[in-house]
Order: structure tokens, then sequence, then C-alpha cells
């Protein structure tokens, strides 16, 4: 018999599954299962979410505390000793440098109350000025989008409107072993619909498409806009919502009018008729969504390419409405959550550090001194690294991350982490290749090992429950920046964030008109009960148990006009290109349903092992293969302007000649990608680089 159960929402990938953890007779749970009624999963788990919590008894877990000792090993000591150090090495840095001379790195893994805390207590407690997370080098693009369109952060859409489409657009995107549980749902829509997946790749997404658009890399933009121009010229627009809920449409007309598809098309590699394809369906289609995915994100130009979506369900009045809707498909866990409470690019709960009156509201919320919130925003996660290699900034905390393996052009970050004084990691092992260059590791919990909330892509607030204590002496990470305040000497500020809940208690209050008002939760008990809530939910809400919340329906946005507006740019030419040294494009991605990431927990379990490769690979074209006399399984090396790399070949068709793939989870992919930013995002581009493919003599 049953005695209780617990919910976890599944920390990997943002479609926030709930799984079931049974207990019965009180004993420790023998087995998970996905929650029958939950809203997001209907009773469906990927394999990472039925092997949820197979990485916790890993046997490199982080145990106890980890200090560097002066022969250069990592040796265990207990948390005062830990406590001392970081307290004394990143106090005697601000002294000797600076406030802004200590930085943070967090992640899209940590639950919310632990990115409020870790957030308020760096900046408002311990004087930092520049923190970033792990989501930008994800979601940024896309959050500058809805920003600078919309006049907010604001992904309309429901997981519903997957069934109720009759045309799906995937850009950039590969649900398929990405975010399988959406794709279920995709598969349960009954309106036979079109789905059409534009990517240079034939992934597993594009291969159950009606359409496959196999374009060639970094011609996305033109291909919108040509489309853009084919729907302007034969009038299949909505003229009246136009006129009335947008602005910057007659420049935007102007602009497009360039992009004559009998001109591009030679350019994007597709033939003429796919692009009048890809528009009559659109125009043909009575519900049209728009869906993407780093693939957009990962780009020089992934603002303005998101941007050039949000424009073709703007001008034919795809939102608002089921089925419809630009939606963009978020990465981590909780990379939404991130973006709210993380307190980085902006001021906690989606305010503006450089306003007073946004810092004076958040002091009254938090019973704060104003004058400890600092009055500028935080650098981007790049601009950090460069502040480190220059000398600026000489302490990193780093949570929950592996940038060592992450980050663009990796190679150079062994060496821009050496410029540091004292770097700090927290995390559930010591073994990550960022840990690996640590001076002190603080062990972590996992999901599974805390509580807490997150948020997933389609703004649903999910509860994660706390099934097992963490191993050893590994603390949940809130606890971590109770005990971080403490040895700071500024716990009086926090003294009321006693527990995750009161912390949701107060961060909630932030929230309070404005558009992601969640006011209206009252507790975690509710969240359960209700399978999960999505913003906005404030305080005056009546409508639960209402599962699907979209926003926009009554076409009015989040800019002082109440309009959306049109916004595109000149294409920018690829940052490296191929040459008779390089002469081959490599694009990177997700490889595999069972790889997560960098394989910090998915590599520790085995079923999840067992469903993918175990070595780095690229993928090959059939003819660039036989032109190079390379053999299926074969050891390569594959060179770029950054470092060279050792993989094993496959060969197909998946990739075009030309283009070659390589997995992100494998460390080699990064070291090979090019270094360079979105300009307003500053999100890496890791979709792009120029590299050469060498067979290896055994």
């Amino acid at each position: 018999m049953v005695d209780r159960n617990l919910y976890v929402t599944c920390g990997y990938c943002s479609t926030g599954c709930q799984m079931t953890i049974p207990f019965k007779d009180n004993e420790p749970p023998k087995f998970i299962r996905a929650t029958e009624n939950y809203p997001v999963n209907l009773g469906k788990a990927c394999a990472k979410g039925f092997q949820l919590l197979g990485h916790l008894n890993a046997p490199d877990r982080a145990m106890t505390p980890n200090i560097r000792d002066k022969n250069g090993a990592l040796t265990s000591v207990d948390w005062d000793r830990a406590l001392k150090e970081f307290t004394v090495n990143f106090k005697r840095i601000q002294n000797t440098y600076g406030k802004d001379s200590v930085a943070f790195i967090s992640t899209g893994q940590i639950v919310n109350e632990e990115h409020a805390f870790l957030g308020a207590l760096a900046k408002f407690g311990m004087g930092m000025i520049h923190g970033d997370g792990n989501t930008r080098q994800c979601m940024a693009s896309a959050v500058v989008a809805y920003k600078q369109s919309f006049g907010w952060d604001a992904p309309p859409f429901t997981y519903k409107d997957f069934e109720e489409s009759d045309v799906l657009i995937f850009m950039g995107s590969n649900p398929v072993i990405a975010h399988p549980i959406m794709w279920n749902r995709v598969e349960m829509n009954k309106n036979n619909p079109q789905i059409i997946v534009i990517d240079p790749r034939k992934s597993e997404t594009a291969q159950k498409a009606t359409k496959h658009l196999q374009i060639k890399p970094k011609t996305d933009l033109a291909l919108l806009y040509s489309v853009a121009n084919i729907l302007i010229e034969k009038d299949w627009i909505d003229k009246d919502f136009i006129d009335k809920h947008t602005t910057g449409f007659e420049d935007f007309k102007k602009h497009v009018s360039n992009f004559k598809p009998e001109e591009v098309y030679k350019e994007l590699c597709i033939e003429l008729e796919d692009i009048y394809y890809l528009a009559e369906t659109i125009h043909n289609g009575q519900k049209v969504s728009f869906w993407w995915m780093v693939g957009i994100n990962q780009g020089i130009q992934g603002v303005r390419t998101a941007q050039a979506f949000i424009n073709l369900a703007l001008m034919t009045r795809n939102i608002g409405k089921p089925g419809t809707g630009p939606n963009s498909i978020t990465g981590q866990c909780n990379a939404m959550g991130a973006r709210i409470y993380s307190n980085t690019s902006s001021l906690l709960g989606g305010y503006n550090f450089t306003k007073q009156d946004h810092r004076e509201k958040v002091a009254e919320i938090l019973e704060i001194d104003v004058a400890n919130i600092p009055t500028v925003s935080s650098v981007p996660y790049n601009q950090i690294l460069d502040k480190i290699l220059e000398g600026e900034i000489k302490g990193l905390w780093v949570i929950c991350t592996n940038p060592a393996h992450s980050w663009i052009n990796s190679n150079k970050i062994p060496e821009i982490l050496d410029n540091l004084e004292y770097l700090v990691v927290q995390d559930m092992y010591p073994t990550t290749e960022t840990a690996q260059l640590a001076d002190l590791i603080l062990p972590a919990a996992g999901c599974g090992e805390k509580d807490g909330t997150f948020v997933n892509s389609e703004r649903r607030i999910g509860i994660l429950q706390r099934v097992f204590d963490p191993p050893g002496d590994a603390k949940p990470d809130f606890e971590i920046f109770q005990m971080v305040a403490e040895a700071w000497g500024c716990a009086d500020m926090f003294k009321k964030w006693t527990h995750p809940e009161a912390a949701f208690n107060i961060i909630k209050k932030l929230t309070k008109g404005l558009p992601w008002d969640i006011t209206g939760i009252e507790s975690y008990d509710m969240i359960i009960e209700q399978g999960g809530i999505q913003w906005p939910y404030d305080e005056n809400s009546t409508d639960l148990p209402k599962q699907e919340r979209r926003l926009l329906e009554d076409g009015i946005f989040f800019h002082p006009d109440g309009k959306a507006k049109f916004l595109f740019e000149e294409i920018l030419p690829a940052p490296e290109k191929p040459d008779k040294d390089f002469p081959f494009i490599l694009l990177t991605g997700r490889g595999c349903v069972g790889h997560w990431h960098t394989l910090t927990r998915t590599g520790k379990v085995n079923i999840l092992n067992k469903m993918c490769p175990s070595e780095p690979y690229v993928e090959i074209n059939n003819e660039d293969a036989e032109k190079l006399d390379i053999q299926e399984g074969q050891t390569v090396i594959v060179d770029s302007r950054r470092g060279q790399v050792k993989v094993k070949a496959f060969i197909g068709d998946k990739t075009k000649v030309g283009n070659v793939f390589i997995p992100m989870h494998f460390a080699e992919a990064n070291q090979l990608t090019f270094p360079s930013f979105d300009k307003y995002s500053k999100q890496p581009a890791f979709k792009y680089a120029a590299v050469n493919i060498i067979p290896k003599n055994e």
C-alpha cells in the first residue's frame, strides 16, 4: 500500500514533466512513474525522466567540501573551513581590487528560490555587480526578441497548441530527441497537420516532417524574409490586425521587398517552389504555429531570426489563438525561472537596475536598504570572461554549470580561469571539467534532493519535492547560500528566507502588477493540487483549474502603446567562412535523447549510456566521405583554427555535402567552435564554424 506520493518536476529539459515517487510502508522508493493526469506529460516521460534519480548515487558524488592544497591536490575539509576559505578569499579580493572584482555564473538547473537567493545574496549582500547564467547560452536571443517585439519576455503558448495547429513549422529545433514529450503532443494532433521542418541537417524531427527544407547554414533569415515578401505581394496578410496592433510594418514591407524568391533560392540551396510552398502553407493554414529553439538562438543574428518568425505570426495573425503563436521552446528545466529570478541582466523579479523606483520597490518588498542594490546591470557571460582575462575580475563563483566544456571555444577556458586568484565551484560532482580547475568545491544536492519550483516552456510553475537527503555533507544550494550569508555577515538581510517556500512567498510579491504576476498562488500545495500553474495568475484570478492559459488573446502587447513591433535588419556575413584550408561548416546540437548537456549526470546512468554513442563522433555526408576515402567508424581528425580533435566518423545523409555535425554533449565540439555572438543578446553562435576533416591512419 502506498503511504504517500512525492512529486518531482524533471530537472533536465524545459518540458517540465512531473514524476511521481511513491513511498510504501515508509520504505525508500523502488521506482518512479510519470504523473498520470499532469497536464504537461499526461502520464508519459522520456528515458531521462524515468531515470531522473539514477545519477544521485554515482560513485563520484561530491560528499564534502574540497580545498586545493599547496601541492595542487584537492583535500576534503568540513563546512566551517570551506566557508572561511570562501569568505576570506573573496573579501580579500574585493578589498584589494574593488567590489566588482568578484562575479558569479549560475545555471538554468537550480530552482527559482535558489536563483533568487543567489542573486540577492551575491549582489545585495556581498556587493557583487556582475553575475550571469548559462541560460545566456540557450535562451538569451529568444528573450531579447520577445522583449523588443512585444515589450516583455512573453512566450504566448501552451502545450495544447501542439495538438490544435493544422500547420506546425519548426526551425532550429529537434523536439523528437530534445523535447520528446512535446513531440508526443504533436503526435496527438488529430488535425492531420502539415509539419514543416527548416533545418540544414536531416534531423530526427525532419525525418518525421511532411516537408523538410534542408537549407544551407546561415540562410535562415533570407528564407523567412523571402516568405514574408510572398505573403505581402499576394496580400495573404491580415491588414486590419497589422494596422490596429503593430508598428513598423511599412518599413518591414520595404525591407523584405528586396528578398525576391527567384533570386534567393539558389543561395538557400533549395528549390524555388519550396519557398512558395512554405508561404502558401502558412496562408492556407487556419491555425499556424511557429516553433524555434537554440538552432535559431545560437546564431550571430539569433534575435533578428527569431523576430523574423515573430513577424510572420504577426502579419498573418497567428497569435493569441489556440494552435498559433511564435513559440520559443526553452532549453533547460528552469531557464525561464532564471530569466525572472536570477537577478543578473534584470533586477530580481523582472525590474531594471538602472531605475530608482524599481530599486526602491524591490528594496521595500525585501525589506533591505535600497543602497545595497546596484544601479547597473551585470555585463553578460562573455564579458565576464573577458574581464577575467583582462584582470578586472579576480574571483569567480560557478554554480551548477560547466563552462570548461559548454562555453564556445572552450580551449580558451582553462587559460581564462587560470587568471583568477580564486575559483569556487558549487556542484554535485568534483569531476566536471570546471570543478577540476577550482580552488574550492562546495558539494551540492541534485534534483530529488531539494524543494522548490521550476518554470517550464509554457510558463507553468511546477513543484520539486525532496525525496532523498543528499549524501555525506552535500547540501541543497538554498542551504549553501544560507551558510554563505551567515559566514559573510549578511544573514540578517535574509532572516525571512528560512526555507524554499518562505522564499517563494517573498519573491512572488515582486511579480505583482507585472505580466508574469503569480501573487494568486497561495502555496506549494496549491501548485501540486492544480497540476502546476501557468503565469500569469494574480491574486484576483478565479479561473483555476484552467490548464491552458495563453497570452495576447486580446491583441494587446506590452509596449506603452499596446502594439507589437516589426523588427528586421540587413543580413550579416558569416563570421568565419569556409576556405581551402577549412572547407567544411561545422554544426553542433543535441545528439541523442539519452544524453543531456555535458553528460555530467546522464553520463553516469548506465541505461541512458546504452541508448547513445559512448564516443565522440562526427557526421559526414556520403559524398564527402567517399572523396576523402573515409570509412564508417574510422577515426578522423576534425581541425579548426581553435584546435584539433579525434572522433569517429558516422557516414550518411543527415548532413549535406560540405557540412558536418558533432553533438554538443562531447567536449570535443566546443574545442572547435568559433567565438562569435549576437550583438543584442550576447548569445554565442555555436552553430557555425569552419573546419577540415583529416583521415587518420590507424
